[in-house]
Order: structure tokens, then sequence, then C-alpha cells
């Protein structure tokens, strides 16, 4: 009986950390995809300005 609630307990705690680490991960990711579109809209808008206007001078 105390092996059995031995493992049980294993395994809930398992479970605790394994959806601590999948929250990190998820969370990283989201700030990867928030800081990805940031870099991409500043590049795009850096693009359109550079381009738009006063013609290439290096051309």
């Amino acid at each position: 009986m105390g092996r059995i609630l031995l493992i049980a307990a294993a395994v809930i705690v398992g479970l605790f950390l394994f959806g601590s680490v999948i929250g990190l991960i998820f969370g990283a990711l989201k700030w990867l995809l928030i800081i990805g579109a940031i870099a991409l809209i500043v590049s795009v808008v850096f693009k359109l300005t550079r381009s738009g206007g006063s013609g290439d001078h290096y051309a």
C-alpha cells in the first residue's frame, strides 16, 4: 500500500513539473513570436521609408 502511494505521489509531482516546463517553453515561444513580429514590422517600415520618395542613391 505504501509503495502504491509513493508511486502515485511521484506521478503527481512529475505531472506538476511537466506542466511547469511546458508552461515555460510556451511562454518563451510567445515572447519569441512577439519579438519576431516587432522586428519584422520595424524592418518593413524601414524598407518602406528608405525606398519611397527620394529614389535610390546607390543604384
